[in-house]
């Protein structure tokens, strides 16, 4: 199951943060069509959170289509968002451990880790774009 976690520090609003992660979740396979969502009433407990806050995340996810909600029951995962590359994920996953523990050892912050990626993500994205034909 999920567990989620708020960065105060973020501009993302709360419920876009709770929405962010089950996305993320259902990408890396750690929720799968079947799974249940923590009750509402548990998450905004342990996350000291109105639990409409929470609510909300829940119908933002219903409207995409990912998650349903059976009254009285639950919230449940209604399909992915992994891709065919979800078996190697693993793999990556720990090269990027491995890659993690060498960036802290170099000295570099969360905040540090989190620029060098995004930049090095959209610089090699702008790379791989294909490039137009001067007219």
């Amino acid at each position: 199951m999920i567990e989620f976690v708020l960065d105060s520090r973020s501009k993302v609003n709360t419920y876009m943060q709770l929405v962010q992660q089950v996305k993320q979740a259902l990408r890396v396979g750690l929720l799968t069509p079947g799974d249940q969502l923590p009750k509402v009433r548990d998450v905004a407990q342990s996350l000291a959170i109105n639990p409409n806050t929470v609510l909300k995340a829940y119908r933002e996810l219903e409207i995409e289509g990912l998650v349903g909600g059976r009254p009285g029951v639950g919230t449940f995962v209604q399909r992915t968002l992994a891709g065919a590359s979800l078996p190697n994920q693993a793999e990556l996953r720990d090269d990027l451990v491995a890659w993690l523990h060498r960036a802290k050892a170099a000295g570099l912050t969360a905040e540090d880790v989190i620029a060098l990626v995004e930049t090095t993500l959209r610089a090699t994205l702008a790379d791989d774009a294909p490039q137009k034909e001067p007219a």
